[in-house]
């Protein structure tokens, strides 16, 4: 059983470097052609459970990449509120030297939220019966990824993920493993 994770593709506001989590941003067309390309990548792969962001542009390149998500709440970006729409340089006139990582976002999720909540989607998806699909936003994948090894959901923050990334978690014997990322 494998668990393929899929960021989704280019928006105005993640070519800017602006954080998303709430606001509904459309792919670019340079976005909408990443999400064509994942579906070459993902080519002759079968799913038994495809899982998708609620948000605009997770199912967009679900679709795109050929697959007919579910909705999944619990895909949904981390939740930056103060935060949502600035970048990091915006944001660290304020607070210097500011991550999401080690300081977390006013009025935002907690990292210990969000992993929890990736918990519980890893754990529908260990009960899927085959390989599992799961499209959604960068930092909240970097969460999975790190939850899917037992580390805390702030060692994500050394999980670089690109647009139209695709990773895979797996095992190696029955230990959870990194088998691709950022790829």
């Amino acid at each position: 059983m494998r668990i393929v994770l899929v960021r989704h593709g280019e928006t105005e506001w993640s070519a800017s470097g602006k954080h998303t989590s709430t606001t509904d941003v459309p792919l670019t067309q340079r976005g909408r052609e990443a999400a064509v390309g994942v579906r070459d990548r993902l080519a002759g792969r079968e799913f038994a459970l495809v899982l998708a962001s609620p948000r605009q542009r997770a199912q967009d390149t679900a679709r795109l990449a050929g697959f007919e998500p579910e909705t999944e709440d619990g895909l949904v970006e981390i939740a930056y509120g103060d935060y949502e729409g600035l970048t990091t340089k915006e944001i660290r006139v304020d607070r210097p030297g500011w991550t999401l990582w080690a300081d977390g976002s006013p009025g935002g999720e907690t990292l210990a939220d969000a992993g929890a909540r990736a918990d519980r989607v890893l754990a529908r998806a260990r009960e899927a019966g085959g390989d599992v699909a799961l499209f959604a936003h960068g930092h909240i994948l970097r969460v999975f990824g790190a939850r899917w090894i037992g580390l805390p959901p702030g060692h994500g923050g050394s999980l670089k993920l690109d647009t139209a990334a695709i990773c895979e978690l797996g095992y190696e014997r029955e230990t959870p493993v990194l088998l691709r990322w950022n790829a």
